[in-house]
């Protein structure tokens, strides 16, 4: 499961905000000073660093958690593509800004000034984004290893877990403070969800990102809308006949919206499901080889 078409295509707040992620951290880390990143009470109640805080939002403070991080990062790239770019830069900025609201209460009511409590990264954009990974995101295939059953959401859960509880407390508390967050922006508080920035916020993203490795997902709009390659409309009617004619079935709304949140476009993710009799892994199949010609 990789969250849809590969590369950074329609995500380009989640190119830049992974980028910058891996510089501070890789930066910090040659400089020997990632045992410095972190917050604890004295750096917010005592003496004030600025530095860290800023520093704290992106550069993780160890490569496994920079491993996991990115990995996560990179998955959840999918609901830019869901939401577009612009409520995406809403959703970072106020899934980064509340958990940390709740981070500097937490270190106000525990009041220890000599622990580094709070480990640094974006733990509250990683876990606030397992909110609607875990409401909108459905489960489309399961499956057994070693007779434990798994599904195809599992080692996304996987992921975090491991992130969750990379450095125990010190991680613990942001990946709460995260869940919180994205909670809150689920439950539309301040009607953040209609909220945007100004459109020359999202295109100064597009421009400064470079081209995108991935393939562009309009070539797999074209590709399905006028000719989608014809062994693999076979290949579907062959797998899945039916007496109908393929523009006869109208594709249910659930399977759409599970193609889409992969990443796909509304309109091509509806043809393959048409071609395919409306079998969710037989339309994926469709719409990657489209994508692959």
């Amino acid at each position: 499961m990789n969250g849809g078409p590969s590369g950074f295509n329609n995500a380009p707040v989640t190119r830049i905000f992974l980028i910058a992620c891996a510089l501070f951290t890789v930066f910090f880390g040659i400089q020997g000073r990632s045992f410095k990143l972190g917050l604890s009470y004295q750096d917010i109640f005592r003496k004030l660093s600025i530095w860290k805080l800023i520093v704290s939002v992106f550069a993780f403070s160890s490569t496994p958690e920079l491993m996991f991080g990115l990995y996560l990062l990179y998955y959840f790239r999918v609901f830019e593509r869901q939401i577009g770019s612009n409520k995406y830069s809403v959703f970072i900025l106020f899934s980064v800004m509340v958990s940390f609201f709740f981070e500097v209460m937490a270190l106000a009511i525990l009041k220890d000034p000599t622990a580094n409590l709070l480990t640094s990264g974006p733990y509250g954009l990683i876990f606030a984004s397992f909110v609607p990974f875990y409401f909108d995101i459905p489960v489309s295939t399961w499956f057994r290893i070693f007779g434990v059953r798994f599904s195809n959401k599992s080692f996304i859960y996987l992921a975090g877990l491991q992130l969750l509880l990379s450095s125990w407390k010190r991680s613990l508390l942001p990946g709460i403070c995260g869940i919180l967050a994205g909670s809150l922006y689920r439950l539309n508080v301040f009607h953040i969800r209609r909220a945007k920035f100004p459109e020359f916020v999202t295109s100064f993203f597009s421009r400064l990102s470079w081209p995108s490795t991935g393939n562009p997902p309009t070539a797999s709009a074209r590709n399905l809308a006028g000719n989608v390659p014809s062994y693999t409309t076979r290949q579907a009617e062959r797998t899945y006949p039916s007496t109908a004619a393929p523009s006869a079935i109208e594709p249910p709304e659930d399977c759409i919206a599970t193609l889409v949140s992969m990443g796909f476009d509304r309109n091509s993710a509806r043809q393959a499901l048409v071609h395919a009799r409306n079998d969710v892994n037989a339309a994926t199949n469709i719409l990657l080889e489209a994508q692959a010609h």
